[in-house]
């Protein structure tokens, strides 16, 4: 299938990579030109200088870019995405938003056209780069059946969960629990060394048990260790727990725990740690 991909970042570079893998032929675009022209010479294909460039004549066009504002420069902007692409052409967006950014373009979409989904994925960097992401759609469902196979490529699960928007509310849960987990390792750890405990040994058994989670197997011991300068940002978090918080608003949920987090990574991030991974809230307790 010839497709577009748009965003090179950690997560859109590898995954543009597994497209191609999968003998789809892929035209990309990025921000910075030299990161496209790489990407090429890595991967063959092609690249465009503009959004408008990439998309030409592509069945699918799939985005990763940071956040609601990028989203809809990309798509709306004079040289953006929907200014050319082909009529009946997908967009399924992987970036993180809100999910009113995703119900507006869907509606402008459909105005042009063209069709769009909401796809956020889990999986963090590892997950785009072993091909083992897990999708969260939310669109229509003849949209959904066309760009499973492809989004196949770089995903061990790809699920559609309601009509647009469902797909970036899925994320949004998918993040209030996973931060959970982190504050509650970084407690039991931390009390485990007080104790005087072998907390790698702590984490090797429990995660064997009722306690076990990706975040411990995969996180445990780099807590342990203080090393934090790889993963998901606690940058790019705080941003998806404001987009959780703001849905919470609207509907009526309670969050006391997310609220909390939320602001204790206010506090990495004024310790100067933006950029480490979000297992850093372990830093504030060790720091007590």
């Amino acid at each position: 299938m010839k497709v577009a991909f748009l965003g090179l970042g950690v997560m859109g570079y590898p995954m543009a990579g597994h497209l191609v893998k999968n003998s789809h032929e892929v035209c990309v675009y990025n921000r910075t030109t030299e990161k496209a022209k790489k990407w090429v010479g890595e991967f063959g294909g092609s690249f465009g200088q503009t959004p408008a460039q990439a998309v030409k004549d592509a069945q699918i066009v799939f985005v990763c870019v940071g956040n609601d504002d990028d989203l809809r420069s990309v798509c709306l902007d004079q040289q953006g995405a929907f200014t050319a692409m082909s009529e009946g052409a997908l967009m399924v967006d992987h970036t993180t938003t809100s999910a009113a950014v995703a119900r507006e373009l869907y509606d402008k979409a459909k105005q042009m056209g063209l069709s769009f989904m909401d796809a956020p994925v889990s999986g963090g960097q590892a997950g785009a780069e072993n091909g083992v992401l897990t999708i969260m759609c939310g669109g229509d469902q003849a949209d959904f059946d066309r760009s499973k196979p492809v989004q196949d490529s770089y995903a061990q699960a790809v699920s559609r969960m309601g009509g647009v928007g469902a797909g970036q509310l899925t994320k949004m849960v998918n993040q209030i629990t996973f931060v959970g987990a982190v504050q509650a390792i970084a407690e039991g750890l931390v009390f485990a060394e007080k104790a005087g405990l072998d907390a790698k040994q702590v984490v090797d058994v429990i995660s064997k048990g009722a306690a076990g989670s990706w975040q411990l197997s995969n996180r445990g011991h780099t807590m342990v260790d203080d090393e934090f300068d790889f993963g998901f940002a606690v940058d790019w978090v705080r941003k998806d727990l404001g987009f959780a918080l703001d849905e919470a608003r609207k509907n009526g949920s309670a969050l006391p725990i997310t609220g909390l987090i939320d602001q204790y990574y206010k506090e990495v991030q004024r310790m100067g740690g933006g950029r480490w991974d979000t297992s850093s809230l372990i830093k504030l307790l060790r720091d007590k």
